[in-house]
């Protein structure tokens, strides 16, 4: 029954169409017929009354053929636009037939890379304050989170011992001093006796000359000046072990007294105090006792490991930008300061110091940051989404579309992973296809309907 009703609509119109005409000829010759009826018998009517045709019959013979005529042609055209429209149905059914697969256009990465790695923000100078004095705090000025310039006065401690250590030391000077006065008293008695001794040597020596004396007392007094020239001698050298005496004990009375400066606690440069340690009371011990902790924060750093296949692109000098999550609204701009020079071999990454001016202190040591180093690419390679791949076991693969809109499927080799983008290295060129998020029905050989994909700016230029 089915068929039946598919064939009727072809037959039915020729058949009409011959039916008309075949009436039409019976009628064009009916109406000869009876005009060779009318015409009058014998040999000379048609010379002595000669007749002709009335204009109804003209008229209607001009209608007749233009009937005629428009049925032949109406019997021709009909068919055949009617088989054109059908081919032209099946085509759009066939096309519609076709599945829709949602296409995106390969396209090369930008010629400035972004590479970001995390980073742990450091303070450029930061000092731990210790107690160079022992005693107890006997008042404290700041606490943390206060900015304190270069020198002021953060704490001061009570020492008695060392107040005490410093009058000993003192003394120790004065009696030193002292000490030097007896020793130049004795050196000054000594050259008197050492003047004495040589006169007195000096006549005996004269008189042995004359015989007057005998060389055994000449050689006494002679000996006696030999003796106190020693003795000076001698007190040339205590004078001296005076003095170096003397100059020890001040430095000892120096060294205390230094130490008594180190009761006032100052800063050694200007920053934020970000650690406090103790308070009031506190028994502090030289050396060991921290106070507290002091760091710059108008300037900070981070350190980064860049990997070996990155390392060769960064330069000192290089802008990078930093982002917390914190502030996801807010890009700091830094630039590399100092690196390493050298890989490290157990990770083979390239250790790197970026800075960043922090004149708002909104960034604040200790804190996780991610930097982005902005590097040159020479080659950059191609970006796809990452649902265009597909893992077989052929490998990873992505599904084209050749120019007669056919499915092949070409393996690649993909580089870094962006989450909703990735590297195509090698496999692919710039501008070809490539089916997003391939189902079942995308099988090789099999021709497809694409659908360029939304924003997908690659298209549009290549339209």
């Amino acid at each position: 029954m089915t068929s039946s009703t598919i064939d009727e609509p072809d037959n039915p119109p020729e058949r009409s169409t011959t039916a008309t005409e075949e009436e039409l000829r019976a009628e064009i010759q009916r109406l000869k017929q009876q005009l060779e009826q009318n015409k009058p018998h014998g040999p000379h009517s048609a010379l002595d009354h000669p007749k002709r045709p009335s204009g109804g019959r003209i008229a209607l013979l001009l209608v007749l053929a233009a009937a005629l005529f428009l049925a032949a042609f109406l019997g021709g055209y009909i068919p055949h636009h009617r088989r054109d429209m059908q081919v032209i149905a099946e085509a759009s059914a066939q096309n519609d037939a076709l599945p829709d697969v949602t296409v995106v256009t390969a396209l090369n990465a930008s010629k400035i890379g972004d590479l970001l790695l995390p980073g742990n923000i450091q303070a450029v100078t930061e000092a731990p304050i210790l107690a160079r004095a022992e005693g107890y705090v006997q008042r404290r000025y700041v606490d943390i989170g206060d900015r304190v310039a270069a020198g002021q006065l953060l704490a001061e401690v009570e020492a008695p011992d060392l107040d005490q250590q410093v009058r000993q030391a003192q003394a120790s000077v004065e009696q030193a001093q002292a000490d030097l006065a007896r020793a130049d008293a004795a050196l000054e008695q000594g050259k008197a006796n050492e003047s004495i001794a040589k006169v007195t040597a000096t006549r005996w020596d004269n008189l042995v000359k004359r015989g007057a004396v005998s060389k055994q007392e000449n050689d006494q007094y002679q000996a006696q000046y030999q003796a106190q020239a020693a003795n000076v001698r001698a007190l040339e050298r205590a004078v001296d072990a005076a003095k170096g005496n003397i100059t020890a004990m001040q430095a000892n009375v120096g060294r205390l007294s230094e130490m008594q400066g180190y009761l006032k606690v100052r800063a050694p440069f200007a920053g934020v105090v970000t650690l406090r340690n103790v308070d009031v009371g506190t028994l502090v011990n030289t050396g060991s006792t921290l106070l507290f902790r002091i760091a710059q924060t108008n300037l900070l750093r981070t350190y980064l490991n860049v990997p070996q296949s990155s390392a060769s692109d960064v330069h000192v000098g290089q802008m990078a930008s930093l982002a917390t999550p914190e502030l996801p609204e807010r890009k700091f701009s830094g630039a590399v300061t100092r690196t390493a020079n050298s890989l490290d071999p157990a990770t083979r990454t390239l250790l790197v110091e970026v800075q960043v001016p922090n004149p708002e202190g909104k960034l604040l040591p200790g804190m996780y940051v991610e930097v982005d180093l902005h590097l040159p690419r020479k080659d950059p390679p191609l970006l796809l989404p990452s649902d265009t791949l597909s893992v077989r076991p052929q490998g990873t693969m992505v599904a084209m579309v050749d120019s007669n809109d056919r499915v092949h499927f070409q393996r690649v080799v993909v580089g870094r992973d962006y989450g909703s983008n990735i590297e195509v290295l090698s496999g692919l060129n710039a501008g070809q296809r490539v089916i997003a998020n391939p189902n079942d029905a995308v099988q090789e050989g099999v021709k497809v309907h694409p659908v360029v994909a939304a924003g997908d700016a690659g298209a549009k230029r290549s339209r």
